[in-house]
């Protein structure tokens, strides 16, 4: 018998393409919130009725302690060992051992991180059902608007944020450019190659928004993730790159690649001689790549409440936060309160780089 703070892995490899799949009835990458309506309208409302009666019991179960009494299912959209699935790991096995929940972590990769998304966007709003969202998420609310089988703001709702990353930008140790001020001048008088891990993805959209900033044009060169492209860079075939900063930290650290700066507020404690971008001159390009918990809309509060401090909790906790600076992340713990209005500017600032510099995905 299982262990009620074990922490298991689950791969699926069944789950449809949210773009592709449909039913005889009904196209089933439908936006959550349309099914929903769709599916009131047919119940009537004597049929809802009958089914809501739980939700005050529930949210009572919940402000008593019954709250959970099954395992939680706690979706990543990202393959494992990836930073966010590592991340979500420790919290899972911080919170077995804290709160005694048996919170089991499945990776349900693919579709730009939509697959997994829109999954928990369609379970049962019960608390059981958690998604480590992501920068990414935020901006494809936009990237993929109406496309990823899901709403993010209407379809599920924020739990916690937990951690953040900045971005590096870093060059090779043999180019001439060696301050942000360079790269502007460099910018100014030739071509530069930028690469990135991806169309869409926070690299590619750090790099827009410098563009925007600074009025330079960079030829983008979009990469099948974040490990070839700094293969290329060590190479020599691309100039720059605006890499995750744990991506490439090692690099840094060795001498293999030469970091101009981070996109955090502060330095980071493991580079403490590369500047900030505010210190750089372009506070506008903060950016902070963040991880935190999503539950299906309609979970009740007290649950989400609950979830929501214990997770904080967990991250606030000294062990943690060593634990998190180790992978690359500086702790950023936010309860459910403060957690969705700072989504809700995330997905709003994305929504116009992505509209002004007209990124596209495929």
């Amino acid at each position: 018998m299982q262990k009620k703070n074990d922490v298991r892995t689950s791969t699926s490899t069944k789950t449809p393409d949210v773009a592709t799949s449909c039913s005889s009835t009904a196209c089933d990458d439908a936006p959550a919130s349309a099914r929903r309506r769709s599916t009131l309208g047919v119940l009537g409302a004597g049929a809802l009725a009958s089914l809501t009666p739980w939700l005050p019991a529930f949210a009572a179960d919940a402000d008593n302690g019954k709250w959970p009494d099954k395992p939680i299912n706690y979706v990543v959209p990202f393959p494992p060992g990836g930073l966010t699935d590592v991340a979500a790991r420790q919290a899972a096995k911080a919170l077995g051992m804290a709160e005694n929940w048996n919170v089991v972590v499945e990776n349900k990769p693919g579709g730009s991180a939509n697959i997994g998304a829109a999954y928990v966007a369609r379970a049962h709003p019960d608390g059981y059902t958690w998604l480590a969202m992501t920068l990414s998420h935020a901006a494809n609310a936009t990237l993929f608007q109406g496309k990823a089988g899901y709403e993010l703001l209407k379809d599920l709702m924020p739990v916690a944020c937990m951690a953040s990353s900045s971005m590096m930008v870093v060059v090779n140790p043999k180019s001439s450019i060696k301050t942000m001020d360079d790269l502007l001048q460099a910018a100014k008088t030739r071509s530069l190659t930028a690469g990135s891990s991806g169309n869409g993805t926070p690299p590619h959209l750090t790099l827009a928004l410098y563009q925007s900033l600074t009025g330079t044009k960079l030829l983008h060169v979009p990469y099948k993730g974040g490990a070839p492209s700094l293969t290329d860079l060590l190479g020599g075939q691309v100039d720059l790159i605006f890499s995750n900063y744990p991506e490439s930290l090692a690099y840094v650290k060795a001498g293999s690649l030469r970091a101009l700066a981070v996109s955090s507020k502060q330095r980071s404690p493991d580079l403490p001689d590369v500047p900030t971008v505010a210190e750089a001159g372009l506070p506008g390009l903060v950016v902070s790549n963040f991880t935190g918990v999503m539950a299906p809309a309609g979970t009740p509060q007290a649950v989400v409440n609950r979830i929501s401090k214990a997770i904080v909790k967990q991250i606030r906790q000294p062990e943690m936060t060593k634990s998190l600076v180790s992978l690359g992340f500086g702790a950023q713990p936010m309860e459910a309160a403060e957690f969705g209005p700072y989504l809700k500017g995330e997905v709003e600032r994305w929504a116009k780089i992505i509209h002004d510099a007209n990124i596209q995905v495929g």
